[in-house]
């Protein structure tokens, strides 16, 4: 027993030793751990964002009235005219052309021998004279893209008048009587805006 004490006697200050040694590295760890925590808690941040939206604009023209002209019965020497309104109810800027298709399903060839003149304005106060010819051959600028002699411009939410006037020339023979024809007037529309 005495040996197991003297043992025990001498072991018992390298445990305690060790025992501080331990607890020195854990309290050490657990301070260092600690403080890592306490930096990264205070480090500054920020952050910012940023973003877009993006909605494309609108050509829409609008011709008014849609039926210009109804005359019947006319006789050689008759006349008639009417404003038609172009209108850019779109958000962008448009250019615009005139092309017509007539018939002549009688043979007879009225639209060919009808005098048609489209000037810039209404017909109260006519401008500039923009076609001039037969109903049948009624053309102003051209559908083909980009900017053409003759299109027409109109800003966004502005309407263009023009003013339509026909006659049925008063040297038209017989072969004319009972002759009917239909014209049908196409505006074709394109953005100005990187376009030209």
């Amino acid at each position: 027993m005495d040996m197991t004490k003297n043992a025990n006697d001498v072991l018992a200050p390298r445990r305690t030793k060790r025992r501080r040694g331990l607890l020195a590295i854990l309290l050490g760890s657990s301070v260092l751990t600690l403080g890592a925590g306490t930096m990264s808690l205070a480090t500054f941040t920020d952050a910012s964002t940023n973003g877009g939206s993006w909605s494309s604009g609108t050509i829409v023209l609008g011709a008014s009235p849609s039926t210009a002209f109804t005359a019947s019965g006319i006789m050689p020497g008759a006349s008639g005219s009417a404003d038609i309104s172009v209108a850019n109810n779109g958000t962008g800027d448009l250019r615009y052309s005139l092309t017509s298709a007539s018939t002549n399903a009688d043979g007879k060839g009225l639209a060919g021998r009808i005098s048609l003149v489209i000037s810039a304005g209404s017909c109260s106060a006519p401008g500039a004279t923009l076609y001039s010819g037969v109903l049948g051959s009624a053309a102003m600028g051209s559908n083909a893209q980009g900017a053409q002699a003759g299109d027409r411009s109109v800003l966004a939410g502005a309407t263009d008048v023009l003013c339509f006037v026909w006659a049925f020339p008063l040297s038209s023979g017989n072969a004319y009587q009972g002759a009917a024809t239909s014209a049908t007037f196409t505006f074709d529309a394109e953005q100005t805006a990187n376009n030209p």
